[in-house]
């Protein structure tokens, strides 16, 4: 069987250890060093190529083509990311959330929003704001059911995953969709220290609705944004609300941000686009300005 090649995805990394899973197995392979010389290192949701070896176990030859992927969290072939935002305890961050949604626009990877800990405060206004410029918004608080069912519903195809930053209630929402993960949550993960949550190793594991999640270590929201430098020319796209006012703009290369004549502009006035989605903008666009190109 020693030669033989198999393709698969990658369903666990660990200690430079790959978990492949193929039609038949699920095998344990190392990556051959070219990946690390060329500066391309396997993911997990990678689909692979292997050889496999004589003692059984396989090595990973060759990463097929990627539709996407992230460096924090390290993932590659994702169909959708979940933003966790929690109504209150902590308040929402729309700078912070806007980033998250603008970085994986620009990966091409689907955003939906997951609203939590509304029995603690009205969640009208924030589904209101996300809804409003296009995403997906599932309010999950406790007892909330029907919203965590069609959320469910939504995960069931294809491999999703979940941000947010610390607090908002990401391990309790997951644990909620499927028991069997039993992430620490709250006063267990302080009591615990760090917990094995932020171990180092991510993997994808099956739904009982359908679909693959992964269980990932908990990258801050800081770590994820340095990866995620989106150039200001291509930031407008990154804004969905954006998008049927880009061609109205008096200038072919308007920045939306003071220009006369821009169909951006005159939508925020109209309150076609809510003025905190474009203040987002506009920070992440005097951000993307100070970005010189040897530096990304």
């Amino acid at each position: 069987m020693s030669g033989k090649e198999l393709v698969g995805r990658i369903w666990k990394a660990t200690a430079g250890f790959y978990y492949v899973k193929t039609e038949d197995a699920l095998l344990e392979c190392r990556a051959r060093g070219v990946f690390r010389k060329e500066g391309n290192t396997p993911l997990v949701g990678d689909m692979v190529r292997v050889s496999l070896t004589p003692d059984g176990k396989g090595t990973v030859s060759e990463i097929l083509p990627r539709k996407n992927s992230l460096v924090r969290p390290p993932l590659a072939n994702l169909d959708r990311m979940v933003l966790v935002l929690s109504v209150t305890d902590p308040e929402p961050n729309f700078y912070v959330a806007d980033s998250y949604l603008a970085i994986l626009a620009h990966r091409g990877i689907d955003a939906m929003i997951a609203l939590t800990k509304s029995d603690l405060a009205d969640p009208s206004e924030l589904k209101l704001l996300y809804a409003g410029a296009g995403y997906p918004v599932y309010v999950v608080g406790q007892g909330e059911e029907e919203g965590l069912s069609a959320l469910v519903n939504a995960l069931s195809e294809g491999i999703s995953a979940f941000c947010g930053n610390s607090g908002v209630g990401k391990s309790t929402l997951l644990n909620r969709i499927d028991p069997r993960l039993a992430l620490p949550t709250g006063d267990t993960s302080r009591k615990l220290g760090r917990g094995r949550h932020t171990t180092r190793h991510v993997e994808l594991i099956p739904l009982p609705g359908g679909g693959l999640v992964a269980d990932t270590p908990g990258f801050s929201s800081i770590e994820m944004l340095r990866m995620g430098h989106i150039p200001k020319d291509e930031l407008a796209f990154c804004f969905p609300e954006f998008a049927p006012y880009l061609d109205k703009c008096q200038f072919n290369n308007c920045s939306h941000t003071k220009e006369k004549g821009c169909g951006v502009l005159q939508a925020l006035e109209q309150g076609q686009i809510d003025p905190r989605r474009h203040e987002s903008y506009l920070r992440l666009y005097e951000e993307a300005k100070q970005v010189r190109e040897w530096e990304v």
